[in-house]
């Protein structure tokens, strides 16, 4: 199976929509990937079905839990899962953050070699990241364990905001040692086409928005 078909099929597996033109876009950035990777080491996975699966599906699969406008991609990498996500979601503001300079130049040359418009890519450490405007849900793919990861990101969220945290098997140990304040609302088993592995996306909501959150606009 060519990779084309193999994610037209993992696509209606996951009951989404996407346009030819949007599915090109994804098969592009796969490309991209697999060209930079030779050099800057963005992924372990190598063959380009199984990135079709691990990548692309994987990323596809949390779109119909995504809340709000605004998307920060935290240690984005090579732009997982928010470059996918950016193709699939034009009408999204998407940001990508990631500390290191030759992620942050792959991600560039990404969002300018396939027009994404809705893209914003920032080279910075979480923690000293301060945007003008917060974001309605904040995403990470193998970042960090839940606790680190919200508390590292929290000054993020945008008031009524989501994390939502990508995980393997069912983190019980990170759900117990969440931070006061961050509370799980629910672990949404994921299914992907391709990927025989135990996969969870885990929304989490945060208590009130802090004194500096309420000083910025929550709105563009």
């Amino acid at each position: 199976m060519s990779p084309a078909e193999q994610l037209g099929r993992g696509v209606d597996a996951l009951g989404l929509a996407l346009p030819p033109a949007q599915l090109e876009q994804l098969l592009a950035y796969l490309a991209l990937l697999a060209k930079w990777n030779k050099v800057y080491n963005l992924t372990a996975v190598r063959e380009e079905n199984k990135m079709v699966s691990h990548h692309l599906l994987d990323s596809l699969a949390v779109l119909p839990h995504l809340r709000g406008g605004r998307l920060l991609d935290v240690g984005s990498g090579g732009g997982l899962p928010g470059i996918p996500l950016a193709i699939a979601r034009g009408d999204m503001r998407v940001t990508l953050l990631d500390s290191h300079q030759k992620k942050t130049a792959f991600l560039k040359q990404v969002a300018i070699d396939l027009g994404l418009d809705n893209v914003e890519v920032v080279q910075h450490r979480v923690e000293e990241y301060r945007p003008a405007v917060l974001f309605d849900t904040v995403i990470s793919r193998a970042f960090a364990d839940l606790g680190e990861f919200a508390s590292l990101s929290r000054h993020l969220l945008a008031p009524g905001g989501q994390f939502a945290a990508m995980k393997g098997i069912h983190p019980h140990e990170e759900i117990a040692q969440l931070p006061e304040g961050v509370t799980l609302r629910q672990v949404v088993p994921l299914t992907v086409q391709g990927l025989d592995a135990q996969r969870h996306l885990l929304l989490l909501d945060a208590a009130g928005a802090t004194r500096e959150q309420q000083s910025r606009p929550a709105h563009a």
